[in-house]
């Protein structure tokens, strides 16, 4: 059985990611083959809420391809692009059915990708202390993370436009599940399908192509805030998601399942609690005196600085955003301050164990291998995990902090923020 990993946010599900589904299968000349996707749960790896919950992602994902879909755990989704990356593929790894790991890139230089992830960067010593070099300079830490991995690669005769490479967001990403794998996966039993990404950038904000951006998608959606006009949503988006996957979201969202999030609201709570909090300096990312930055800047809000109709924070994004500190850096540690994640989450190198947010008739077949051969716990549901917490610090830490990650996300979605103990998985016909 050929069982295709594919590691994504679907946030929300769009035409690109069923085109990595469909090409995947074409690549590995098997119609048939699995797709298992693990996702983002509440929070993406950009610091922020999703813009529909996992089970309604779940369900646009099922029905535009996919047969299984796993929740990758707060604490590795709502992070920098290693650890997502280490997350995503030890989570793959662990179901024990996984046979390739596929996922998209902005170049079509793949060789270099595999060049630069034969060198151990994290041992490196003279990498580190380029690394640190350029973060003195005062610019951000991807920024200063690029220059220091392209000084090495010339200084190692690796050659080709390393400058798109370390540009790309999507290729950065590639770049740390290659080194993820060659980590996790140091029998090299796990073939790689990197496939190359089609339409808009990866942060354009045009809604002009059939390939359209998750993020000019999300812009569209919130451009209709606070109604949120389900007409106006479907015609803007008309062509640029499946027609599956847009009508999962809108029905879910006209029925009542969740209301599109209201970002002004949750980020002026994140100020709030910044504010009000007496320290910062242990949270998650809170490291380089952004503790303070955060907490000064959050007692120093003036009127303009969140405003009602800020609905996709932009206006905010520029206000709090330094060349110091990216936007997505202050997200995370914003989210890891109202979560409850301190730094000692981070010293769990693997998720420890899998969550199943849906599944089809294939699915289910191969979820019955999985329970036999997977490395980790395998649930269905919340309280599956209690009985588990008891003999396992890690997962219990893990869990705990999906569960309050979810109270916050059930918040903003309009619903009881207990109901995420109400949860199963998203079963659709094939």
């Amino acid at each position: 059985m050929r069982v295709i990993g594919i590691i994504a946010e679907f946030n929300p599900f769009h035409n690109g990611h069923e085109y990595l589904i469909r090409k995947a299968r074409e690549i590995v000349d098997d119609p048939r083959a699995i797709v298992m996707p693990v996702m983002s749960g509440f929070f993406t790896q950009r610091g922020l809420p999703a813009v529909c919950p996992p089970a309604v992602r779940a369900r646009q994902a099922l029905l535009c391809g996919a047969d299984v879909v796993l929740e990758l755990p707060f604490s590795f989704s709502c992070a920098p692009s290693s650890r997502f990356a280490e997350g995503a593929v030890s989570e793959l790894i662990s179901t024990g059915v996984v046979t390739d790991i596929a996922f998209g890139v902005d170049t079509g230089d793949t060789e270099l990708l595999k060049a630069l992830a034969e060198t151990d960067f994290a041992n490196d010593e003279s990498f580190n202390i380029k690394l640190n070099e350029y973060i003195s300079t005062g610019i951000s830490f991807p920024e200063a993370r690029a220059k220091a991995i392209k000084d090495i690669a010339a200084s190692k005769g690796i050659t080709g436009d390393l400058d798109q490479v370390l540009s790309s967001p999507n290729s950065i990403l590639a770049l740390d599940y290659l080194i993820a794998l060659k980590k996790f996966d140091w029998k090299n039993r796990i073939n790689v399908i990197m496939i190359k990404r089609e339409g808009e950038g990866y942060h354009s904000e045009e809604l002009n192509a059939d390939f359209a951006s998750a993020t000019s998608i999300r812009r569209a959606v919130l451009e209709q805030a606070p109604s949120f006009s389900q007409s106006k949503i479907a015609s803007a988006l008309n062509g640029h998601m499946p027609d599956l996957s847009l009508g999962a979201m809108l029905s879910s969202a006209s029925s009542g399942i969740f209301s599109f999030p209201d970002y002004v609201g949750y980020i002026r709570n994140c100020m709030i609690t910044a504010a009000s909090s007496s320290s910062l300096e242990n949270t998650a990312y809170m490291s380089d005196d952004l503790s303070g930055y955060i907490k000064n800047f959050a007692n120093d809000i003036r009127p303009g600085t969140i405003t009602d109709d800020d609905h996709d924070l932009e206006v905010f994004g520029n206000k709090i955003s330094t060349k110091r500190y990216t936007l997505s850096r202050i997200y995370r540690a914003l989210a890891s301050m109202v979560t409850g994640q301190d730094d000692s989450y981070l010293a769990i190198k693997r998720v420890p164990y899998i969550r199943v947010l849906g599944f089809n008739s294939e699915g289910k077949y191969c979820l019955k291998i999985m329970g036999k051969c997977a490395k980790v716990p395998v649930i269905n549901r919340p309280s599956d995990c209690l009985e588990l917490c008891s003999g396992n610090e890690e997962l219990k830490k893990i869990f705990e902090l999906d569960m309050r990650a979810a109270s916050i996300g059930w918040d903003l979605y309009g619903r009881n923020t207990a109901s995420e103990w109400e949860s199963i998985p998203v079963i659709v016909k094939k």
